[in-house]
């Protein structure tokens, strides 16, 4: 699976952001430690999503096999 990641520095820190995920955010004190961080926070959210229940009418819930 292939996702756009969004980095930059701040204040010492890389931090990340995953445009596609609303929420998806962290950061590490590494470049190393961010991707590492980055891999742990995609996986986590991609497994919240797909526990939710309840969505909004107009929208669908469909798992895709990468």
């Amino acid at each position: 699976m292939k996702i756009k990641v969004i980095i930059w520095q701040e204040d010492g820190l890389w931090c990340g952001s995953v445009p596609a995920l609303p929420g998806c955010h962290t950061w590490g004190e590494s470049y190393e430690q961010l991707l590492e961080m980055l891999e742990d926070v995609v996986q986590g959210w991609l497994e919240v999503a797909s526990q939710q229940k309840e969505l909004a009418p107009e929208k669908q819930l469909i798992e895709l096999s990468l």
